[in-house]
């Protein structure tokens, strides 16, 4: 493979872990917090309305897409460094066990029960399950920024070796 097409494929993932780790971030930090400010009724509402409206290509794309991604760079780089290959292939499994796999048994499950409720007639739980929500959230959030953070670290040191530092 021509490097170009290496390093386009890891510029892309480094995009897509950096696109959904700003709209976790974004979620946890400014959203949470406004929805914590409004009454049971409001959230039910607006936290269903999020959750249906969020259903789209573009998000489905780099949800999904920065699953497949570190497993192309991986492919990619095999033989050219069987260490980076190794490294691509663990982010894009820790992606996968800790967004993909825990959205689908923890987010989702609290999603469809938020868009169950009927907006005037609320469970005695709701707001605990307004927290769980926020906390699953906040995970998902530091998650995806230290997949970010690994894949621009893992991206930035794979192509450029000449880097490495003597000691003298």
């Amino acid at each position: 493979m021509k490097p170009t097409v290496r390093s386009l494929s890891g510029i892309i993932t480094v995009l897509l872990f950096g696109l959904m780790a700003g709209f976790f971030a974004t979620y946890s930090f400014n959203v949470n917090y406004a929805m914590l400010q409004v009454d049971g009724s409001t959230y039910a509402t607006v936290q269903s309305l999020f959750n249906i409206n969020v259903r789209h290509a573009g998000f489905f794309t780099c949800f999904f897409g920065a699953g497949i991604a570190p497993f192309v760079c991986a492919l990619l780089s095999i033989s050219n460094s069987k260490k980076a290959a190794i490294l691509w292939g663990v982010l894009g499994v820790c992606y996968v066990l800790g967004i993909i796999l825990f959205t689908k048994h923890v987010n989702l499950p609290l999603n469809y029960y938020t868009e169950s409720w009927a907006p005037a007639n609320l469970p005695d739980d709701w707001q605990h399950i307004r927290d769980q929500w926020n906390h699953a959230n906040y995970f998902r959030s530091a998650w995806s920024i230290s997949l970010f953070v690994g894949s621009l670290f893992l991206l930035t040191h794979q192509f450029h070796p000449e880097q490495k530092h003597n000691a003298a």
